[in-house]
């Protein structure tokens, strides 16, 4: 399927590569199938990816594994919210992101550990939802943290 974006111009996505958001994302609740683009050739390995809507050219996300930002990153949540994802959960392939904000002035740049997205590779469902952990921040400083991880490789 071909999906036209306002970042990465055409792009030839896979259908095993949908993902569907039954409930959307916070703040874009009518938008419900997404894929997740790379702007650079380290795939899985790059630093930020992009959550990009196939319904809406311009709603393209950034996003982080969390754990490149926060070692010891482990949301608490609700059974019965993620239970949506698959019918075992416990032994699913799921992926976690967290969402960026990017503003002019990139050493302001953020990550919300509060609201992760929560991805069922099997089942190409996901969700975002709210953590209960009470210590994680919507607007985590990540710059300086990005930064080191790219010098040190």
């Amino acid at each position: 399927m071909q999906v036209e974006t306002k970042w990465f111009g055409t792009v030839d996505i896979e259908d095993e590569k949908i993902l569907t958001f039954e409930k959307g994302i916070i703040g874009f609740e009518d938008f419900k199938k997404y894929t997740i683009l790379f702007d650079s050739d380290d795939g899985n390995d790059a630093a930020i990816m992009w959550l990009q809507s196939m319904e809406e050219p311009s709603l393209a996300l950034p996003v982080v594994k969390p754990e490149n930002i926060f070692s010891e990153y482990d949301p608490v949540v609700e059974d019965e919210i993620i239970k949506n994802l698959g019918s075992d959960i416990q032994n699913a392939n799921l992926l976690v992101l967290c969402t960026l904000t990017v503003p002019s002035d990139l050493t302001k740049m953020t990550c919300n550990l509060k609201a992760p997205v929560i991805i069922n590779a099997d089942t190409l469902k996901g969700v975002q939802l709210i953590a209960d952990n009470d210590d994680y921040q919507v607007r985590y400083p990540i710059y300086d943290i990005l930064n080191a991880a790219k010098e040190g490789k």
